[in-house]
């Protein structure tokens, strides 16, 4: 009867223990559901690219500033930034959503599909969430209402931070995470630590996937010019053909992933996107050019593969009789979750989710500049299931048929709520 007794009261600590949410962030989670997938909705039918996002820009800083938080606009040109402070001095915790929409026409058939058009890089092309930012947008949005209710459980400050051209600014111009941390967003109050989520739609509604250190690969944007000799197709030897040139450069680059990258470490990518020479069929052009990009979860791999590239290019061409030049942008970091800081708040995503619900789960090549934050403060990302359950096939990010179950966004209301709170009551 003893070690009966044991055992239950063993249960119930452990139910406790378990059961991380506070009641009330619970149960006002519930309550504003409906108001966050209307949010959701609104955003989804009025897209907006990246860097252009005025109108969705208005109707967050609307929100927060009926919320009475400090709303500072225009960050980062389409940016705001909100201000939550606590019942008294803590640590300042940043919250951070992007807010930008894709070159995508839309295929999902749902009633607040988007028809919206515009012109981009010259062609006219449809515009849509094919990512699922407004999701994140409207979570955010929710877990600002739920938090500004209850300042009272508060030690320290909260930081919205909803971000735009997380999909990379126009050419030509700066924006996303990079100029938000240059013009300030992570002082005045100094950020302690950031946390951020992406909805996935190949996860299952309910569930949370999550990886300490490398989770997301840096990526870089690279393009090649190669330079040949103009001549008639019918007489190659006498020209230099910048075509048969590039098709041994991309040989060339795809050794060092095959036999120079030690890819039991880390996983790495080359891809060549884009090639274009020639105007006609009987002539060798030229010149050709070569777009692609690079992705990398290691830090020395990263080095080493952008010094072979570099070293490779020039070399293959001049073998061949022409010459070749290469240049790389980094479009993001190595998005790095802070072992030390995940070690502390999984036990809080675990309560909230349920422990069954939160998987480790292996890295992605996919980039995100959430990871320029994390160079500068400790941060925490993870991803959020939105997949239905019944579904066996999940369109892709970026693909016109993307989807997702607006049902997976409650979860994320309620674990950035505690996250935040048990971050800055765990002082």
């Amino acid at each position: 009867m003893k070690n009966s007794v044991s055992i239950i009261l063993l249960l119930l600590c452990y139910t406790i223990s378990a059961q991380k949410i506070d009641p009330d962030v619970d149960s006002m989670s519930d309550k504003i559901e409906n108001k966050v997938i209307e949010w959701r909705r609104d955003f989804h039918q009025n897209p907006e690219l990246s860097n252009r996002e005025f109108e969705t820009a208005k109707k967050i800083a609307a929100h927060l500033k009926s919320l009475g938080l400090e709303v500072t606009e225009q960050v980062a040109k389409t940016g705001v930034v909100a201000i939550l402070k606590g019942k008294q001095e803590g640590k300042v915790v940043a919250l951070r959503a992007d807010i930008d929409a894709l070159p995508v026409t839309e295929r999902a058939d749902v009633p607040f599909k988007s028809t919206v058009k515009t012109t981009f890089l010259d062609k006219e092309v449809g515009v849509s969430h094919a990512c699922g930012h407004d999701t994140h947008t409207a979570i955010l949005m929710g877990v600002a209402e739920v938090l500004s209710k209850h300042k009272e459980k508060i030690n320290g400050t909260v930081k919205f931070i909803f971000q735009p051209a997380e999909e990379g600014p126009p050419p030509g111009e700066e924006g996303g995470a990079k100029l938000m941390i240059k013009e300030g967003v992570l002082k005045n109050p100094d950020v302690d630590a950031i946390f951020g989520l992406h909805i996935n739609s190949g996860t299952p509604v309910g569930m949370i996937r999550y990886k300490p250190g490398g989770t997301m690969a840096a990526v870089e944007r690279f393009v090649i010019n190669v330079k040949g000799k103009q001549t008639h197709g019918s007489a190659p030897w006498s020209g230099v053909d910048p075509i048969l040139i590039s098709a041994k450069i991309i040989d060339g680059l795809q050794t060092i992933i095959s036999r120079e990258s030690p890819l039991v470490e880390e996983a790495a990518v080359i891809t060549v996107g884009k090639i274009t020479s020639g105007v006609r069929f009987n002539i060798i052009p030229e010149s050709a050019e070569m777009i692609g990009t690079v992705r990398t979860l290691d830090p020395r791999m990263r080095k080493m593969i952008i010094r072979r590239m570099s070293e490779m290019v020039p070399s293959i061409a001049e073998a061949y009789g022409g010459n070749a030049t290469i240049e790389f942008q980094n479009n993001t970091s190595i998005t790095y979750n802070d072992p030390d800081l995940v070690t502390k708040m999984l036990p809080t995503i675990q309560g909230v989710a349920g422990k069954e619900n939160v998987v480790l789960s292996k890295a992605t090549t996919g980039g995100e500049d959430f990871s320029y934050f994390q160079e500068v403060v400790p941060g925490f990302y993870f991803f959020l299931g939105g997949k239905p359950h019944n579904s066996e096939d999940a369109p892709a990010h970026h693909t016109p048929d993307f989807y997702i179950d607006e049902s997976g966004m409650l979860l994320g209301v309620k674990v950035m709520s505690q996250l935040t709170l048990d971050y800055l009551n765990a002082q």
